[in-house]
């Protein structure tokens, strides 16, 4: 089929669920994308933080390749090698204690939501428990990860939510300490809220969280399923601070998407109340033995690439990049970058820092940044009022050289459209 009739065709077929650009996808190689017109594009998104280590690996590809020629899915009555050496795998890179598989971040977050519960009553044989979130969060789009997303704008139309789940602010700790009591079992948080604008946690407000999980018995849940698996450098961003949680939730680049997978990490303390107690999350496809091998290729491929250091070093042309736009655009009003995990917040009027389109307000400013990021060979994501900057990891100083300019470009376009 042309590019026309693809359109069309999944027009026709599919429940609209995004807001689809016009053009598709044709195939991946490295950092780069093709449409169906022939087209490049290098991809600043990494397919929403997915593709960590770019399209047609060969590495990779070739592990996927013989797990598939060997076994692709086994029932959860038998055990499978890559499913055993995946969870030994992350199990060592966060010297937690045990792992659940899921087949998604939402699914990881819906585990991690079962598991606090379950954990709560078991010692207590309560069933009212309460779990605190944080605004301007986001956790997915299944009831249980929806009704910990502090965001009305997804909840609507949904209700009534899950009870028991109360809302603080982000980087308040003194929110936080206001709605703990004595039902409170989990506090869940974003170690970077991604989807909002990437917003990393502040070190006081991540390790006093921790302070007052422990003081109170509080489980402390970080979702990791865009900040994981060094996008900000670490292999998870937790590890940036000086604490430990008791669980976290992974997905997007454990598998950089080849293959759905996702999961919950927990500590001992949490892992030995299920020694004898049954979890009842099973699901037909946790530890999925395809998924576990491309779990294990992708770990592997992090460790021997050292792509920590890489990160380090793509980091220190990204983020001084990323100010500099601050200082010279009127409608760039501020800068947020850890790893490679950055946003441009986009505004009308540095001062009053009015945003360009108002969050969750439909608008043409960011559309058309967007269309023209495109039209020049720039592919990302965002929001009503920032702009993504998160590339395959794997990126290189001469491909950030070539591409970024382009962002400049357009945000000198947008200032003379949109600025005051």
């Amino acid at each position: 089929m042309d590019t026309k009739t693809i359109i069309e065709t999944a027009e026709e077929h599919l429940i609209h669920t995004y807001n689809r650009y016009q053009i598709v996808l044709d195939k991946g190689d490295g950092v780069h994308l093709y449409d169906t017109d022939g087209k490049e594009y290098l991809d600043f998104g990494a397919g929403i933080a997915v593709f960590a280590l770019g399209y047609n690996n060969k590495e990779y590809n070739d592990a996927l390749k013989a797990q598939i020629d060997k076994l692709v899915h086994t029932s959860n009555y038998f055990y499978n090698e890559p499913a055993a050496k995946a969870a030994k795998m992350l199990t060592k890179a966060t010297g937690m204690d045990r792992v659940f598989f899921t087949n998604s971040g939402t699914e990881a977050v819906e585990g991690a939501i079962k598991l606090a519960k379950k954990y709560a009553y078991l010692k207590d044989g309560s069933t009212d428990h309460e779990i605190i979130a944080m605004e301007h969060s986001f956790h997915g789009r299944s009831m249980g990860a929806l009704a910990v997303t502090g965001n009305k704008h997804y909840q609507e139309a949904f209700g009534p939510m899950i009870p028991g789940i109360r809302f603080a602010q982000y980087n308040n700790l003194e929110s936080v300490k206001e709605l703990v009591n004595e039902k409170t079992c989990a506090i869940i948080f974003e170690t970077v809220q991604g989807e909002g604008g990437v917003y990393p946690a502040k070190k006081e407000f991540i390790e006093g969280v921790r302070k007052l999980c422990d003081k109170y018995g509080i489980l402390m849940i970080c979702d990791e399923v865009m900040a994981g698996f060094f996008r900000t450098g670490k292999w998870f961003a937790w590890q940036n601070f000086d604490f430990v949680p008791d669980m976290i939730t992974f997905a997007k680049g454990v598998t950089c998407g080849y293959v759905q997978l996702g999961g919950v990490i927990v500590n001992k303390k949490v892992a030995d109340y299920f020694e004898e107690n049954v979890l009842q999350c099973g699901l037909t496809y946790s530890g999925h033995t395809l998924a576990c091998a491309a779990g294990v290729a992708a770990l592997t491929y992090y460790k021997e690439h050292n792509i920590e250091q890489h990160v380090a070093e793509m980091h220190e042309i990204v983020a001084p990049f990323m100010q500099k736009m601050v200082e010279k655009h009127k409608c760039v009003g501020e800068a947020r970058c850890i790893g490679l995990f950055g946003a441009l917040e986009m505004v009308k009027n540095k001062e009053t820092r009015e945003p360009l389109q108002e969050y969750g307000v439909p608008g043409t400013a960011m559309p058309w940044i967007f269309a023209e990021l495109k039209k020049r060979g720039f592919a990302t994501f965002g929001r009503e009022n920032f702009i993504e900057v998160c590339p395959p990891l794997i990126i290189t100083k001469e491909e950030l050289e070539e591409y970024l300019p382009i962002l400049d470009e357009v945000l000198t376009m947008a200032d003379e459209k949109f600025c005051d």
